[in-house]
């Protein structure tokens, strides 16, 4: 990990861009003596790491005293993608804006899209549970298909944090009976983008003995901002 810039921030939050190999990413870091817990925050397929959505909820995390990191997955932010990628992003675009079946473009797009993202996300968490600063327990916040992945591939995922989406592969579907760890999973009713049945169907679905639904009025980007606050308690009770 090598770490190409750093700035500490007026509410004394430390932000620290970084590259692994290929992969760009951010660390936001509290002011703290001791090793604080780690929140692996993922924004959804194609947006970049410095969204300002999730870099608002990262700053707003990393002050309440977590570490929190983001990457730009395969094909997401400013890394390349195929012409293949490119042409599968404008294909679902069209259908979507058309009221068109989209499972089949959905499945053929996002699933490899997952398959690639975790395996970049497990090396990120190696190299960030090395750093001195950083001692574990490990959250994840973010987007919902690849945190079934990786919550259900990787042991060191205590607690996650979904933003529910109803199109989500029909692998991760099924392995979210092989989520266990405590859930917290917000769902906007008026999303515009996500079916709100399939939403529901897979929060039944996740094998956590403790799962929590927050429902929002809203479109897809309206989750107020309290879900924050409230995601900080959640995870204060499970890596703190």
């Amino acid at each position: 990990m090598h770490f190409t810039s750093e700035q500490r921030l007026d509410d004394g939050v430390l932000v620290r861009e970084f590259t692994l190999g290929e992969i760009p990413g951010t660390l936001w870091t509290p002011e703290s003596a001791a090793p604080v817990p780690l929140i692996l925050m993922a924004h959804n397929n194609g947006l970049p790491k410095g969204a300002a959505r999730l870099v608002a909820r990262a700053r707003q995390c990393a002050a309440h005293g977590y570490a929190v990191a983001t990457i730009d997955a395969a094909g997401c932010g400013d890394r390349p993608r195929s012409a293949a990628d490119e042409q599968a992003r404008a294909d679902l675009r069209r259908a979507m804006q058309a009221g068109e079946p989209v499972d089949a473009i959905f499945e053929s797009f996002i699933g490899p899209l997952v398959e690639k993202a975790v395996p970049e996300w497990r090396t990120t968490l190696d190299a960030l549970l090395a750093l001195p600063e950083i001692g574990g327990p490990v959250g994840y916040s973010g987007w919902t298909a690849v945190g079934i992945h990786l919550a259900a591939v990787d042991p060191r995922i205590t607690a996650a944090g979904f933003f529910a989406g109803g199109y989500v592969p029909r692998a991760q579907r099924e392995e979210a009976r092989q989520v266990t760890v405590p859930l917290l999973f917000l769902l906007q009713w008026d999303d515009e983008g996500n079916p709100r049945q399939r939403a529901l169907d897979l929060f039944d679905a996740f094998g956590s003995k403790e799962k929590t639904l927050h429902a929002n009025l809203g479109g897809h980007t309206g989750t107020p901002w309290f879900e924050v606050e409230d995601g900080n308690r959640f995870y204060d009770r499970h890596l703190k």
